[in-house]
């Protein structure tokens, strides 16, 4: 799809694709046939027990007979994007000149769409290789508003990823995310900041922070992507988007009394949240 000889810029023809510039630019590192599997399972082991750490994770590896040490599943759940979710002092301190925020949304009632989006990335596997999936949720209603996919974590998809749900949907009141650099960063923030909207981040390692999203994941992963082996990562996006047009437009939730998040979200609904 891009043309590398054309007069038309990268960043140019990748933006009039609707893709991330870093999967256009970045050359991944090889990744072994064996540490793909490790890391298939690593994801789910994940899903099942968020709580695990390296230390625990490398046990219950070994309980399935794969004899790995513990600084290597740190290496890949590293590579993945993922850690261990509880509570814990927040210890560790933000990159030079990243501003982390406090978090808003604790005994907040949820009463309509707009009010408060979240994002978040994961981790897709692929038959070989595996790309990263990032999306923009509304609270209220569940929706994915936005999604992108791309080969590395890099900030910039994630900023394309936000410049596209507002392009589309106005803005929230309140945006939440994770910790992460992506989202720590001036480029992701100061996009929010341009557009007034009130910045909240989960506490380090809480997962029950962006509880909203955490659940989306289990349902993306368990209803579609352990169910494929994507071939290339254009597959990936085709399929993906397919089962996200689903869990929008068709997939009831028993906690929105049985409703789609599409209509949740562009209809009237006598519900109220508290996060």
């Amino acid at each position: 799809m891009i043309d590398r000889a054309h007069d038309l810029p990268i960043a140019k023809q990748a933006e009039a694709l609707n893709i991330s510039r870093g999967s256009v630019y970045y050359l991944p590192r090889p990744v072994s046939e064996t540490d793909l599997a490790i890391m298939r399972r690593i994801d789910r082991l994940h899903l099942e027990c968020p709580f695990a750490g390296s230390r625990m994770l490398r046990g219950l590896l070994a309980a399935e007979g794969c004899k790995i040490g513990r600084r290597h599943v740190k290496t890949l759940m590293r590579r993945m994007g993922i850690e261990a979710l509880y509570r814990r002092p927040r210890i560790t301190q933000p990159e030079p000149g990243h501003k982390i925020y406090p978090y808003l949304l604790r005994g907040l009632e949820i009463t309509r769409p707009n009010q408060v989006w979240a994002m978040d990335i994961t981790y897709i596997a692929m038959a070989r290789g595996f790309v990263y999936l990032a999306v923009v949720l509304d609270w209220f209603s569940r929706r994915v508003l936005s999604w992108r996919l791309s080969i590395t974590m890099e900030a910039a998809f994630c900023v394309d990823t936000l410049d596209d749900a507002l392009a589309r949907y106005g803005k929230p009141d309140i945006f939440n995310t994770d910790q992460g650099s992506q989202f720590t960063g001036a480029a992701f923030t100061g996009a929010l900041i341009k557009n007034g909207i009130a910045i909240s981040m989960d506490g380090k390692g809480a997962w029950r922070d962006n509880v909203f999203v955490e659940r989306l994941w289990r349902s993306v992963k368990y209803e579609e992507v352990y169910l494929r082996a994507y071939d290339s990562v254009s597959d990936a996006r085709a399929s993906i988007g397919r089962y996200l047009d689903f869990y929008n437009g068709r997939r009831p939730h028993s906690s929105l009394d049985g409703m789609t998040p599409d209509q949740a979200y562009f209809g009237p609904l006598p519900l109220r949240l508290a996060a």
